[in-house]
């Protein structure tokens, strides 16, 4: 099993930066694939980022440019740099993980996930 716990949200202004991290326990040299997800009140959950072991990223057309999605050598660590940040950014960010290649779009897919950290961006 994998645990997964996030941290670094908060409230920031628009044009600020944030950064998240999401810190994996337990089985982790099972992974192959993490990222991030994020769902605001009302509306449906969107993936922002995925980064496999080889270290190929992918993101989402909305944060492409402004979020650098990192992890650490040891795949232990997971990072989303926020920059440029947005009203529409605010959101619970889920940090995810799965076993298999990187899939977009398809939290069910993945078979780990933390339990959230909220951001929030002012206007």
């Amino acid at each position: 099993q994998v645990q997964l716990v996030e941290s670094g949200g908060g409230s920031v202004q628009a044009g600020g930066s944030l950064r998240l991290s999401c810190a994996a326990y337990g089985y982790t040299y099972s992974l192959y694939c993490m990222g991030w997800f994020r769902q605001a009140p009302g509306k449906e959950r969107e993936w922002v980022a995925v980064i496999d072991s080889d270290d190929n990223t992918n993101y989402a057309d909305s944060v492409k440019g402004r979020f650098t999605i990192s992890q650490d050598s040891a795949k232990n660590n997971l990072y989303l740099q926020m920059n440029s940040l947005k009203p529409e950014d605010t959101a619970m960010y889920s940090c995810v993980a799965r076993t298999n290649s990187c899939v977009r779009g398809r939290f069910d897919l993945y078979n780990y996930w933390g339990q959230g950290t909220q951001v929030t961006v002012s206007s």
